[in-house]
């Protein structure tokens, strides 16, 4: 079954079918270099570049047709669907599929955390039923929309990622959603650039219970200093369902143990006071505390529970978020952990913490490769700085730093577990893989405007 015909596209935007008309589209795409064969294109205008420049690219790399608000030099006779703005058509094909769509929605917020719950929920409901889920980290304004746009008609389940970092931003995107279940992974201290407080985040995250289905359930964390800001803000909204994890007492998910081994994290919780004992095939204290939401929200979109946990032995860690390689050095090889997609104080000390369970060789070390984390307002310098306590604990024996804000964690190392410092990764790659050695493990992370990856690619290809 197509995704989209002509006619269901026209219905769903309003506008207008020119050239050949009879085209089912089995995707949608809105960049030209990835179009698939039997995709729609989706030529939105931005800042920088205008998706009308590339309709036919996009028609010559197989696109079906392509959704403009006007037809491009050259495009004449060419299939198209002209409407009056495309990303708002993009919004109306997205709340389109929504409307069509007979399944269970789970949406996902939270300052850390998000994507990796988000895979973990697509593993474990994918074995009980056709699953959707949102590729990467398609979180925002044109992300979610193309997400629910890329929907199946006949899926049993779908999943979304919901992000922001300012105000409002997530409140126009759970309308479109409309989830049955939503869940809040965590409020920390991010993006603190756009916010006053802590608390002014966790009302920005609350957006998400505008668009809960009537007879809703919000999935929160017990633990986190906000729950009761965000439970409040639950109810007013009309949640009718409120399911907490965490390792407080009162949790209706409540972690016992988790056991962090180097390829892996065993989990033991009891859930509703039932004793469930599993593995996710990640390794991190973090995964195994998020996954008790994962199956919570399960049982709560009517998937077998149990089932859901023990699928997360198949998790797989997303890209730039807890990938393993290894390196290939003269005389032998060496470990990386790739973290490079992004980074916040408590994501950084959870990765911090992850390196610490690795055994590196014998007689090598444990090395982190730091880029600035960004966004964190003017608590920036001493919040960088404050990582030398969780690098000590953790007993880290090299610490390499890119970027201005990391020249405060520089700083406030003890000389000997000084490795490299840089003004930024391009300058601090070179440094790191001469410093590299057999048997040693790395560990590599940063905010997604650091370029940490940068580290990552000149690691893997001095392999």
């Amino acid at each position: 079954m197509s995704l989209w015909t002509a006619l269901e596209a026209r219905a769903a935007t309003g506008g207008r079918l020119a050239g050949p008309d009879g085209w089912k589209a089995d995707g949608v795409s809105i960049d030209s270099r990835t179009v698939a064969p039997g995709d729609l294109f989706i030529a939105l205008a931005g800042p920088s570049h205008d998706g009308h420049d590339y309709v036919q690219a996009a028609i010559e790399s197989g696109a079906v047709a392509a959704l403009v608000h006007r037809v491009p030099e050259g495009c004449d006779g060419l299939p198209l669907l002209l409407v009056d703005d495309t990303m708002a058509g993009l919004q109306a094909l997205g709340i389109a599929a929504r409307a069509r769509s007979w399944a269970r929605i789970v949406a996902v917020t939270g300052s850390v955390g998000k994507t990796g719950t988000k895979e973990m929920l697509a593993v474990a409901l994918a074995p009980q039923g056709a699953t959707h889920w949102s590729v990467g980290s398609f979180n925002n304004h044109w992300g979610v929309p193309l997400s629910l746009a890329r929907m199946p008609a006949d899926c049993r389940f779908a999943i979304f990622e919901l992000g922001m970092n300012h105000p409002g931003e997530i409140t126009p995107l759970v309308r479109m959603v409309r989830p049955h279940v939503a869940v809040v992974t965590t409020v920390e201290a991010v993006h603190m650039a756009h916010f006053a407080s802590v608390e002014e985040i966790a009302d920005a995250k609350a957006e998400i219970f505008a668009g809960i289905e009537p007879g809703g359930t919000a999935v929160l964390n017990r633990d986190n200093p906000h729950f009761r800001r965000l439970e409040t803000a639950a109810r007013a909204a009309g949640t009718e369902r409120i399911l907490t994890f965490g390792s407080h007492i009162d949790a209706d998910a409540r972690l016992l143990d988790c056991g962090v081994n180097p390829e892996d994290t065993c989990v033991f919780a009891l859930f509703d006071e039932h004793p469930l004992a599993y593995r996710i095939g990640v390794s991190g204290a973090h995964w195994a505390m998020n996954s008790l939401a994962v199956v919570l929200a399960a049982g709560a979109l009517g998937a077998d529970a149990t089932a859901a946990a023990r699928a997360l032995g198949g998790m797989n860690p997303p890209k730039g978020r807890g990938e393993r390689h290894l390196l290939h050095l003269p005389g032998g090889t060496a470990e990386m952990i790739d973290e490079s997609y992004n980074a916040s104080p408590v994501s950084m000390k959870a990765a911090i913490a992850t390196l610490a369970a690795v055994r590196p060789g014998k007689g090598a070390r444990r090395i982190a490769v730091l880029g600035d984390m960004l966004e964190l307002g003017e608590g920036a310098a001493a919040l960088h700085a404050g990582l030398a306590e969780a690098l000590e604990a953790w007993r880290i024996d090299l610490v390499c730093t890119a970027g201005p804000l990391m020249a405060n964690l520089w700083d406030a190392l003890p000389p000997e577990t000084r490795g490299a410092t840089a003004a930024n990764s391009d300058a601090l790659a070179p440094l790191v893989r001469t410093l590299v050695r057999p048997g040693d493990v790395v560990m590599v992370k940063g905010s997604a405007g650091s370029r940490m990856g940068r580290v990552v690619k000149a690691l893997l290809e001095g392999n």
